[in-house]
């Protein structure tokens, strides 16, 4: 019998050396040619005006520019002046030498303010609330997110206007007067602390208008609340003089509305009084700092 053949082994494969090295890795392919449109983005225009950073001068310009562009900042300025210079000439027409004996010659002035004030409370609450009204606020926080820097900017333009406006209307009229009447017979009182003075009193009550108007964001709502503040205390003393529990209350209002407060200021009680408006103008101060400082705080909390 035959044996049936044994399976062969299978044969053993050959190591290979430890000292041989793996095989090299592939070689990395060429670059794909850039596309069309990669080729049309390299050669895109660049602007050569420099990139700046933003500050504050920026924001100033811009607010110069918008408030000059508004009809509304030159009709109310224009009704302004021509309150405080027509009705101040017309009082320096109506007027003798002697009537100034214990006056200042910028007393003529004082009329036109009583009712020029109203102009500037105005033209302070739209410089704010108009923007929120047409809705061109959102534009302007895009242009300039530091909402802080867009206000501080609104209250610096608009005081330097109301105050150059105000303080050269009344500087005009003191003039009118001091030439028709100088003379021996006429006073010799120092006027230029009233030019001062009365511009500062009427320009920071610009700037509270401008503060309430940013924190109601409503120009009517706005308007008929500074309208309250200039009126409410320069009626409210009669009624309350009626009892004594509220007469010293009524007594202290009186001293210091806004009409009385100009009024101390340009001395119309004479030489003998002993307040010339000093105190009222700070407790102005106080209240207009207040109010920024409130209208800046309300503005980095709500939304637009």
């Amino acid at each position: 019998m035959t044996t049936p053949p044994t399976p062969q082994q299978p044969q053993a494969q050959p190591q290979q050396p430890q000292d041989q090295q793996a095989p090299a890795a592939p070689a990395p392919a060429a670059p794909a040619p850039p596309s069309a449109w990669q080729q049309a983005m390299s050669n895109a225009y660049t602007s050569p005006i420099p990139i700046k950073k933003t500050n504050l001068g920026h924001a100033l310009a811009s607010e110069w520019t918008k408030i000059k562009s508004v009809r509304s900042t030159v009709w109310t300025l224009s009704i302004f002046l021509i309150l405080v210079i027509g009705i101040g000439l017309l009082a320096v027409a109506n007027t003798q030498a002697d009537d100034y004996r214990d006056v200042p010659f910028t007393v003529p002035a004082f009329f036109g303010l009583m009712l020029g004030q109203i102009c500037l409370i105005t033209l302070g609450v739209l410089v704010t609330s108009s923007e929120y009204g047409t809705g061109m606020i959102r534009t302007t926080f895009t242009a300039s997110p530091q909402r802080h820097r867009v206000l501080a900017a609104k209250a610096l333009i608009f005081f330097i206007i109301a105050f150059v406006a105000s303080a050269g209307s009344i500087l005009l009229v003191g003039l009118m007067a001091s030439g028709a009447h100088s003379g021996p017979e006429a006073g010799d009182i120092a006027w230029g602390g009233t030019v001062v003075k009365g511009a500062l009193y009427v320009s920071l009550l610009g700037v509270l208008a401008l503060a309430v108007g940013s924190m109601l964001r409503h120009s009517a709502g706005a308007i008929t609340t500074m309208l309250g503040v200039v009126l409410v205390p320069a009626i409210l003393p009669g009624f309350l003089g009626i009892w004594d529990s509220t007469q010293k209350l009524g007594d202290k209002m009186a001293d210091y509305n806004a009409i009385n407060s100009l009024a101390k200021i340009f001395r119309i009680d004479g030489l003998d009084s002993t307040s010339t408006g000093t105190s009222q103008l700070m407790l102005l101060v106080v209240i207009t700092a207040a109010a920024v400082i409130g209208a800046f705080a309300l503005l980095e909390k709500r939304d637009v």
